[in-house]
């Protein structure tokens, strides 16, 4: 759910002038599913922000899962997991892994990102084809779906109207994408548990896979405020739709002067 990846205006310009969260950072969502006008409590997202050390350079290390919880696997299991190590200064991702299974479909990438050779060595498998290694040709700004996600929370668009968008390009299943994101301008989000935030809205159209439909539109609301958090997801799937609220964080880099008192 969480492909909402942008950049600044302008290809080949990734220039992060501050970073909106510390090592520590831990975020927990939960995930509603509606079908037929009923909303189920599905499942549970957990992204957490950690450093690591690769040949004595301190690195970002990103993780995110998603889990289905076991009253509801018996309809469709998930169990997900994400993994980036980023430079710490542009986030650029330097290797990244994903093994994801959703129903009876599995997915394993991994990709090590060459930028000296301008390059990409990736390997990619799932429940329909074998194991695939290959040599991808680098672009400037490339992500893969979990630095990228970091990335967009440092960007600002204070001075941003609505209607204005962005391209976004990434790597996953071996290809790239690019896909365009609209700011939508501030709402007011209430989540589950009663509490309201100042928000920046976001759409983007979505990748087409095994749950998306191709031409349909993901919508996301972050804090308007320096942490710049996910508060709330939507989006449309092939059966109803799907929600994931901000239940829990801990470890923000910022006070969140974004939440109504």
């Amino acid at each position: 759910m969480f492909i909402l990846m942008l950049q600044v205006s302008g290809k080949g310009q990734c220039k992060v002038k501050e970073t909106t969260f510390k090592t520590g950072e831990k975020l927990t969502y939960e995930v509603s599913y509606n079908w037929s006008f009923v909303w189920v409590s599905a499942g549970k997202v957990i992204f957490e922000t950690d450093t690591i050390t690769v040949n004595n350079k301190r690195f970002f290390h990103f993780k995110g899962t998603g889990k289905s919880y076991s009253f509801y696997d018996w309809f469709y299991k998930v169990r997900d997991k994400f993994a980036s190590v980023a430079d710490k200064k542009t986030l650029l991702p330097v290797e990244s892994q994903r093994n994801t299974s959703g129903g009876n479909y599995k997915v394993n990438n991994s990709y090590l990102f060459d930028y000296d050779k301008n390059r990409v060595i990736s390997s990619t498998q799932n429940s329909k084809s074998p194991l695939a290694i290959d040599t991808l040709k680098l672009e400037p700004c490339t992500f893969d779906l979990l630095s990228a996600v970091y990335y967009t929370r440092t960007l600002n668009f204070a001075d941003k109207t609505p209607g204005y968008e962005v391209p976004v390009r990434f790597v996953i299943d071996g290809e790239f994408y690019e896909i365009t994101i609209k700011y939508l301008g501030k709402e007011i989000v209430k989540t589950k548990d009663g509490k309201q935030y100042n928000c920046i809205k976001f759409s983007a159209n979505l990748v087409a896979g095994t749950i998306f439909k191709e031409g349909k539109e993901i919508f996301v609301w972050v804090t308007n405020d320096r942490n710049k958090i996910p508060i709330m997801v939507e989006a449309s799937i092939m059966v109803g739709s799907i929600k994931a609220y901000l239940s829990a964080y801990q470890g923000l880099k910022y006070e969140l002067s974004s939440q109504i008192k």
